[in-house]
């Protein structure tokens, strides 16, 4: 029998492949036929520039390199402090938006060296702060609910998701609106370029710093910038905390419960026991001490169906903790083929039998 937690681990391969196709046919529907008119679009302004200054195709591609080449630049040098910096907490934050990336082979093999490295410092850190959030979150809710005069005072899992959450929209709408006011972007593509980074997605589609050299010129709103990133990630870090650890308490709980069934299964089979020719057992031992102990001398199960008991009634013990009840062999054998030979002796014992 498949375990509960080989069952959940399925399910959850399951709904994430499901939601993955789910998205793809929803994102095909919603982008594709926008995809399909720009690239006529531009075809269509690319076919009229060639045409208009008689540029050949070798001319065309040289220019297109140069457009692009030039993009990273508008922000001023990428590669002195401020921008080496900003690059670094990018690569240790893992979001990745490509606005600028090493050219040399030294700088992509220190990149690797130190991504390999930082990134689960990164992860180490954000980690920990976000635990110190929840801790503070934590005290903060008892001493709410302690002053509002509320019958339970301890700070749930579902009020730290809560406090975090709205934290963290906090901080979302909060950016965005800097940084529409900041890059001229509207305040919806500012709170999406604040969800992509903080969700370490890194588009690079929106990118902070890149305009009229902002990286040298502007160094109070990299500052700010740089903290957006790493306290956002850090209250990122608290939520994802709570999900792993929810995560790992029913995990926990579920071995736990396997493991109560397992033991009252194997207390079950040792009562209702059978040898492997279908006979069953003669008698089970109990305890010298147990004052429930029966005292008849029949062969049988507590006197289960035998000719001194047919008028007994049975009723629930404790085995270990455990309910269980000695169901009536009847119900598993036919009561006319259970003959005296087909009872055999047995040395097992349990710790307790009703009587």
């Amino acid at each position: 029998i498949m375990k509960r937690q080989n069952v959940r681990t399925l399910s959850l391969v399951v709904c994430t492949f499901t939601y993955l196709l789910i998205g793809a046919a929803v994102f095909d529907s919603l982008e594709s036929a926008t995809e399909a008119k720009r690239w006529e679009f531009l075809q269509a302004v690319k076919n009229n520039f060639v045409t208009k200054y008689n540029v050949s195709a070798e001319d065309y591609r040289m220019i297109e390199i140069v457009i692009i080449e030039n993009k990273p630049h508008k922000a001023g040098p990428q590669w002195k402090f401020a921008g080496a910096f900003y690059f670094a907490t990018v690569v240790l934050a893992m979001i990745g938006y490509g606005h600028s990336t090493p050219t040399t082979v030294a700088g992509k093999l220190f990149t690797m060296f130190y991504a390999m490295v930082g990134i689960p410092l990164g992860l180490v850190m954000f980690q920990s702060i976000g635990e110190r959030l929840n801790k503070v979150a934590s005290v903060i809710i008892r001493r709410a609910k302690r002053a509002s005069g509320a019958k339970s005072t301890d700070a749930t899992e579902m009020n730290l998701m809560l406090a975090t959450g709205m934290l963290s929209s906090i901080i979302i709408t909060t950016g965005a609106a800097v940084f529409s006011r900041y890059e001229g972007w509207s305040y919806f593509d500012s709170f999406y370029y604040c969800f992509v980074t903080l969700t370490t997605i890194g588009f690079g589609d929106y990118v902070a710093l890149q305009n009229d050299q902002a990286l040298t010129s502007k160094p109070g709103y990299v500052a700010l910038s740089l903290v957006f990133i790493l306290f956002g990630l850090a209250v990122v870090a608290a939520s994802i905390n709570l999900l792993v650890l929810r995560f790992m308490t029913m995990q926990a709980e579920d071995a736990k419960r396997d493991e109560e069934e397992a033991q009252h299964q194997a207390i079950i089979n040792q009562a209702l026991a059978f040898d492997d020719n279908g006979k069953l057992l003669e008698h089970y031992c109990i305890t010298e001490n147990d004052e429930r102990a029966s005292n008849c001398p029949c062969t049988c199960m507590d006197g289960t169906r035998c000719h001194n008991h047919q008028n007994d009634i049975f009723v629930d013990e404790v085995l270990f903790d455990y309910p269980v009840l000695f169901i009536d062999p009847v119900i598993f054998v036919d009561e006319e083929m259970l003959e005296p030979e087909d009872i055999v002796e047995s040395p097992i014992c349990i710790k307790r039998a009703s009587v």
